[in-house]
């Protein structure tokens, strides 16, 4: 356990290194923490706090700088919002869900001057209008439109080929007998009944439930703004092998949105430093990450990833804004 003095010469510390990027001396630590110790206490202190591997030395000099674990133990126990809050919060616009959520993501990157993310909402599996339409033998091209007007096309194989004319009157009957429905519900109601269609109809629905349904797993999407703000950390300018691995951190959408989903089970503003999380395997990578709600229910996750010197009373500030633009923004369209 730190006492008072260390808690409050690694604050000072950590806050110093946020602000400047440069690595703290004892003298310029006794200064910064506005208390009177001589150096050589102040230097006592740091090597105890390097030895807790809090803070460390990244070359030659005397100076330190935090370690992960260092800025986890600044979150947790000596975080202080005491910026001021923002007089206009940024607009979030769009006449479209998709457009919304972009828009979201590029304030995010805009305000943190760093990269925003936002995994959007699951697209609903209730379906407003179906079609078939033959593309050639056994090959189907399935058309779900959502009652929001959002498209879904997939390309199924049947175990026979099936005219046209088949394929309207199949149509017509989804459409006629459960537009309005959730492909789930679509599906448990053509376990009874599908004994009384014709065969190829009936592998016809088997199909389209099925393709629905992959369309509506692989529907989240994680959309990122501002990778190119990392070009400008100079953190990173030094070492281009750290920011080509951010960037491949960038293409792998899965493993963003894996993380995101986590963020999305807990409340409020949530944190990962360094290598932390799996998900980002990346000493020098922090994610700040908040749920946002549509019309009360939590739909998905947005968030700030930049370095591990990011100003976390900022972008704790920024994202939990942000959530709440978002999801008033989507729970209220123009």
């Amino acid at each position: 356990m730190l006492d008072d003095r260390a808690k409050l010469l690694l604050k000072a510390l950590v806050e110093r290194y946020i602000a400047d990027g440069q690595p703290v001396g004892s003298r310029t630590l006794s200064r910064a923490a506005g208390i009177e110790l001589s150096p050589a206490t102040v230097r006592n202190v740091m090597a105890d706090l390097e030895e807790l591997g809090l803070i460390a030395s990244p070359h030659t000099s005397a100076g330190r700088i935090p370690t992960a674990r260092g800025y986890r133990l600044f979150v947790d126990t000596m975080l202080t919002a005491e910026r001021p809050a923002m007089t206009e919060p940024p607009a979030i616009i769009g006449d479209q869900p998709q457009k919304v959520i972009a828009n979201a993501a590029q304030v995010l990157s805009n305000l943190s001057q760093f990269v925003g993310v936002v995994m959007a909402p699951r697209r609903s599996s209730v379906f407003r209008h179906i079609e078939f339409l033959r593309l050639s033998v056994k090959r189907i091209l399935v058309i779900i439109v959502s009652p929001d007007g959002d498209v879904q096309n997939r390309v199924v194989v049947t175990e026979a080929d099936i005219a046209q004319p088949r394929l309207v009157e199949a149509a017509n009957f989804l459409n006629q007998n459960y537009a309005g429905l959730a492909i789930e519900q679509v599906r448990e109601r053509i376990k009874s009944e599908v004994q009384a269609l014709q065969n190829e109809i009936a592998s016809l629905m088997q199909a389209a439930v099925d393709a629905s349904s992959d369309a509506s797993a692989e529907a989240d999407e994680v959309v990122i703004s501002g990778e190119r703000n990392l070009l400008a950390v100079s953190d990173f300018s030094s070492d281009m092998g750290q920011l080509r691995r951010a960037f491949d951190l960038f293409e792998q959408k899965t493993q963003l949105m894996r993380l995101l989903e986590v963020s999305s089970q807990a409340e409020g503003v949530r944190i990962y430093i360094g290598g932390e999380s799996r998900v980002v395997p990346i000493e020098e990578l922090s994610v700040v990450s908040a749920p946002y709600e549509v019309n009360g229910q939590v739909v998905g996750t947005l968030g700030v990833i930049g370095p591990t010197r990011m100003a976390y009373d900022r972008m704790i500030q920024i994202v939990d804004i942000t959530s709440r633009l978002l999801g008033n923004a989507l729970s209220h369209p123009k």
